[in-house]
């Protein structure tokens, strides 16, 4: 199940139907203005229902520097308690992108209001395939978050998002 959390963006949620419906699979949305936590909430308690194992939460992009995005996401990610926390950045920034991960995930655990702080557990990668010679910021993220890269995005399609081939990632770094 897709959960539309962005409920601030203009066509987000109208963007994440469109996807449901081409992948064939349920969404949860109420709409716009919503409280994303409470959005979440009720996604997974309708997942819990009907027996689904996963819910997708799909929430509004945001700066690591944009104080009140990143306090409403440490909200949700504390009082849902995901079982997956994924960054999503671009591999086309190179080093930018290990930067935009430390602050993001230093953010999420300064601002965690759980016993143990929450951070990010894995990263995805997008335009994965553009990267080249860059490949040595994705290693850098995995280095300074502890969390791996599970995914990279390749290409425009759903299949295009893949699972990391760290031996590619090796080939290209000795090559």
């Amino acid at each position: 199940m897709l959960a539309a959390c962005d409920t601030f963006r203009s066509g987000a949620v109208e963007q994440l139907r469109t996807h449901a419906r081409r992948l064939q699979i349920p969404i949860f949305e109420k709409g716009y203005g919503r409280d994303p936590v409470v959005v979440a909430r009720g996604a997974i308690q309708e997942a819990t229902r009907n027996k689904s194992d996963v819910v997708l939460v799909d929430t509004a992009g945001r700066m690591q520097d944009n104080e009140p995005l990143m306090r409403a996401l440490s909200k949700l990610i504390n009082l849902n308690n995901p079982d997956l926390v994924l960054f999503v950045g671009e591999a086309l920034v190179g080093n930018d992108a290990v930067d935009q991960l430390t602050k993001f995930s230093q953010k999420l655990t300064d601002l965690s209001t759980a016993p143990t702080a929450r951070s990010i557990d894995g990263i995805l990668l997008t335009k994965f395939d553009t990267i080249d010679d860059k490949v040595g910021a994705a290693l850098s993220m995995v280095y300074v978050s502890g969390a791996p890269v599970m995914f990279v995005g390749c290409g425009q399609s759903y299949t295009d998002l893949k699972k990391l081939n760290v031996k590619s990632i090796v080939n290209t770094l000795l090559e």
